[in-house]
């Protein structure tokens, strides 16, 4: 019975790990912050400071801590590159299979507590949780490694004219999004590892008991 709590303390521990993994999966999808454009010279900004993220643009003046112009996205602006608009569905995906692997990891903690989970189950939903939670910890890394690898290669991007940004700006770095997804991709992959190496304990099996003669 003691090795049968601490088995379900640990997937407790793998759970809120999803948990923490996939509300900062989320609050990356809303955050700007995935790249940041320094551009100088930009008529009539003069010099501004440009953040790009999944989901829209923001334009900030040089002498002011407030964006003076943001752009949201939709699936007409022909603009974007083939990056943003992957990492889109990608951040979406994973949003959703996390969902459906906290509804699957929540099922199997609620039998593992209650002695109801069996190693001849035909599905355990222990594995489903971590299939679900290590794809979606797979398509945050893309999206995290694709955004990374256009900003070490200094790709730019067609905005509008009436945006006012060239296509490629002075200088651009990764920005707190980045992080906080790779965080989330991190716990995400950590906990799908302690759910797909969960194994039913000897003694939580029920044997029949023989009543003496």
């Amino acid at each position: 019975m003691i090795l049968l709590v601490n088995s379900a303390n640990c997937q407790v521990a793998g759970f809120a790990a999803a948990t923490i993994g996939w509300l900062l999966s989320t609050t990356s999808m809303g955050l700007v912050e995935w790249r940041l454009w320094h551009i100088s010279h930009a008529p009539p900004l003069l010099s501004s400071l440009v953040c790009v993220g999944m989901w829209r643009v923001c334009i900030h003046y040089h002498d002011s801590n407030k964006a003076i112009f943001c752009y949201h996205y939709t699936y007409h602006d022909n603009f974007l590159p083939l990056d943003i608009c992957v990492s889109q569905n990608l951040l979406l995906v994973a949003t959703v299979l996390g969902l459906l692997g906290k509804a699957s990891i929540i099922f199997a903690i609620r039998n593992l507590y209650m002695g109801i989970l069996r190693k001849t189950a035909t599905c355990n939903p222990f594995i489903a949780s971590g299939i679900l939670y290590l794809s979606a910890s797979v398509c945050i890394s893309v999206a995290v490694i694709w955004n990374y690898h256009s900003v070490r290669n200094e790709q730019g991007i067609h905005f509008p004219s009436s945006f006012y940004v060239p296509f490629k700006p002075d200088t651009q770095e990764i920005g707190s999004a980045f992080l906080v997804a790779a965080l989330a991709a991190f716990l995400m992959l950590l906990s799908g590892f302690i759910f797909l190496s969960y194994r039913v304990p000897l003694d939580s099996q029920v044997h029949p008991e023989i009543a003496e003669i």
